[in-house]
């Protein structure tokens, strides 16, 4: 297969020209690394000096699901610590006898568990932590397990506590000695970053309490009331950390031992676990839009303007990382290009 780096240089020079966000770092690649790379655009539209670079460091918002969570409940279902199709009522005291004792970790990976949509939770639980993680644990359902497939955030936060019940471990601590630092993914972390690595991240949107824009600290409100660390977004990385970590998932063997998950789990979450129900998922990662059967392309999207896929079939995968939240929340613009971008990268 070839690789269209002049086509997709010029649809994300484009989008820069377009405002669809200020810059933008990519990267196509195979099991043995990264393939073809580019930059465009600048870091913050107010520093118009300033370049976009192969090491920005940008907020992952909801990759998190798949660097820290996803990956975590891998590790946890492969030692065999966890059963997917048990009602987390049945090991987990925290939720025995409330209606998420009903659920399963299947569930909440495909996004069946008929939790609740809202996802304010200031607005719900207060502020205190520990109130906020009762309110969680213990609201009622939406509508019953199984039934329908609705995207919520709660199942990324609950599946995070529940890494942190089974594990012993904070979930910064349990995603970073399980994967992020035997992969060398060193540049991921949770947030907020610290001053000086703060200052190569890509500013988000506009902070109304300081009237700045946010960089090093999490976009996700939810996510800044709960520490920055959590299952619904916080974590912070670069190009090649997610290289890395895609790269592991089409050929583990490439990689020294020491990474908790493997080949089992990821040809698990890449497949229709969903049925009949629509929109299809996998656990969680979900059919790229418009890409065929044969294509065989998974992917996952963050707020902040991230994405990654990966086409098991091919033995290819793609990122791309911009800050199209320095501008807008609308996400269509976005939409298109990222559409486009996956046809030139699986093409």
């Amino acid at each position: 297969m070839t690789y269209n780096s002049d086509r997709i240089e010029a649809l994300l020079d484009e989008g820069v020209r377009d405002k669809v966000y200020p810059g933008a770092v990519w990267a196509v690649g195979d099991a043995t690394g990264i393939r073809v790379q580019g930059t465009t655009g600048v870091l913050d539209p107010d520093e118009p000096d300033v370049p976009m670079r192969p090491d920005t460091v940008f907020d992952a918002a909801s990759l998190t699901k798949i660097v820290a969570v996803w990956s975590s409940i891998g590790v946890l279902w492969e030692d065999g610590v966890l059963d997917l199709d048990q009602s987390l009522g049945g090991f987990w005291p925290e939720v025995t006898g409330h209606p998420l004792g009903t659920v399963t970790a299947r569930q909440l990976l495909t996004h069946t568990a008929g939790l609740p949509l809202r996802a304010q939770l200031k607005n719900l639980y207060g502020t205190n932590q520990d109130d906020i993680r009762r309110g969680v644990l213990h609201e009622q359902l939406h509508r019953s397990p199984g039934e329908a497939v609705e995207y919520t955030d709660r199942a990324a936060l609950i599946l995070g506590y529940l890494a942190e019940h089974l594990s012993g471990q904070p979930l910064d601590q349990l995603a970073s000695a399980r994967t992020w630092h035997p992969l060398g993914m060193n540049s991921t972390r949770f947030g907020p970053l610290p001053a000086e690595i703060a200052a190569r991240c890509a500013p988000t949107e506009l902070d109304q309490d300081t009237d700045t824009h946010l960089k090093g600290t999490a976009h996700d409100f939810s996510t800044r009331l709960l520490g920055g660390v959590c299952g619904i977004a916080g974590v912070f990385t670069v190009l090649d950390d997610l290289a890395a970590f895609l790269r592991y998932m089409l050929a583990p063997a490439a990689f020294q031992a020491g990474v908790g998950f493997g080949t089992e789990w990821t040809t698990c979450s890449l497949a229709l676990q969903t049925g009949e129900l629509q929109p299809a998922r996998g656990l969680f990662w979900h059919p790229a839009p418009g890409a065929t059967a044969e294509q065989d392309v998974w992917v996952h999207y963050g707020f902040t303007g991230t994405g990654m896929w990966i086409s098991p079939a091919q033995g290819r995968w793609a990122a791309l990382l911009t800050n199209k939240l320095y501008y807008t929340r609308d996400r269509q613009p976005l939409t298109e290009v990222r559409n486009a971008f996956r046809e030139l990268a699986f093409s």
